[in-house]
């Protein structure tokens, strides 16, 4: 027989061994990690994780440009300029540095440039000349920009001091415009960019207007290259050299710009963009005229219609769309999908529809 005693000396016996046992299990489920592997011991470095780990979840892309879908600092202002464009004007200056420029009609059948600057800003840009009515409703898809020109007809000079723009003319930023003595006026007025910010007051950040950036859609037709014609001027497109070479009236068009390529030696570099827009818009008569009492053509850039999409050697047919003024210009392909432009400065060419 087992007496108490024995039983007692037992039972503290297997008590004793049982708390051993849970000991040793807790020791060893806290030198394990949540899917059961083994953790190091306190004693045991951690391991650092990989180069190519770290990087992954420490990096992140660049911002990109809304307008040319390369790398940019993020939040920089919009700065429209409009650019004088009749013979006795080129070549121009600080076009280069734009990230999109429009073509657009303006009296007697010629043509005048909106030069959006966001990206980068050129020392100097001109020859500055008046703008239009249809340049408000062109930019209200891109915020609350700084407007540069040199004057306007008094009554769409109250429109533009009544819109969503904020006005940078000589009137109201005079110390960052100058005159050049090797041109004639009108044509010899150049301003600042980066002062004509400086005086700029409520100016939005770029931001999305339509444009998409990405691989060549499918479609397109080898073209070697383009024009566009108002009544009386060209504006051509030639692909050579991996961009579109511009030329205006059947010449090249050249810059005073220094420090870019696209042209031979001891010749001034030519104008390029990496994607062309030719848009067509309805052109009807704007409400004002110009000073000889020429009456204003107005293009209308809402609405949608059909365009040409001009990049790396191709022309894509498709088609354009801006249900507002204040939304952006969706281009799309005939069959829908989005039509992606190349990386890169984009021309936009008002044409008139037929």
């Amino acid at each position: 027989m087992v007496d108490g005693g024995s039983r007692r000396r037992a039972g503290v016996a297997v008590g004793a061994l049982v708390v051993v046992v849970l000991v040793v299990v807790a020791v060893l489920l806290r030198g394990r990690g949540d899917d059961g592997s083994l953790l190091p011991t306190s004693g045991s470095p951690s391991p650092s994780p990989s180069p190519s780990a770290s990087a992954a979840r420490t990096t992140t892309p660049p911002p990109v440009s809304p307008f040319t879908g390369l790398a940019v600092a993020p939040g920089r202002p919009v700065l429209g300029v409009k650019v004088d464009n009749v013979r006795e004007a080129r070549p121009p200056t600080g076009l280069t540095a734009a990230d999109v420029v429009y073509v657009e009609p303006v009296e007697g059948g010629l043509s005048r440039l909106l030069a959006v600057f966001s990206s980068r800003l050129p020392k100097s840009v001109g020859p500055v000349r008046s703008a239009r009515e249809s340049d408000l409703e062109l930019l209200r898809q891109f915020g609350h920009p700084a407007l540069a020109f040199s004057g306007a007809n008094r009554k769409v000079l109250r429109l533009i001091r009544a819109a969503p723009v904020t006005e940078v003319s000589p009137d109201t930023a005079g110390g960052a415009y100058s005159r050049s003595r090797s041109r004639a006026a009108p044509h010899n007025l150049f301003a600042n960019p980066a002062e004509l910010l400086e005086r700029a007051r409520g100016v939005t950040a770029a931001r999305d207007v339509g444009f998409r950036f990405g691989p060549l859609p499918a479609g397109g037709v080898p073209t070697a290259s383009q024009t566009v014609r108002y009544p009386a001027a060209t504006t051509s497109f030639r692909w050579r050299g991996g961009r579109w070479q511009v030329a205006m009236d059947g010449r090249p068009a050249t810059t005073t710009d220094v420090g870019v390529g696209g042209g031979e030696k001891d010749q001034r570099p030519q104008l390029a963009a990496s994607t062309v827009v030719i848009q067509y818009v309805t052109v009807g008569a704007s409400r004002f005229h110009d000073t000889l009492g020429n009456v204003s053509p107005y293009a209308h850039t809402v609405g949608s219609g059909t365009a040409v999409v001009l990049r790396d050697g191709v022309a894509i047919h498709g088609r354009w769309s801006r249900p507002s003024a204040t939304a952006g210009t969706t281009f799309t392909t005939d069959a829908g999908a989005p039509l992606t432009f190349a990386r890169g400065q984009v021309w936009v060419v008002l044409a008139a529809r037929s």
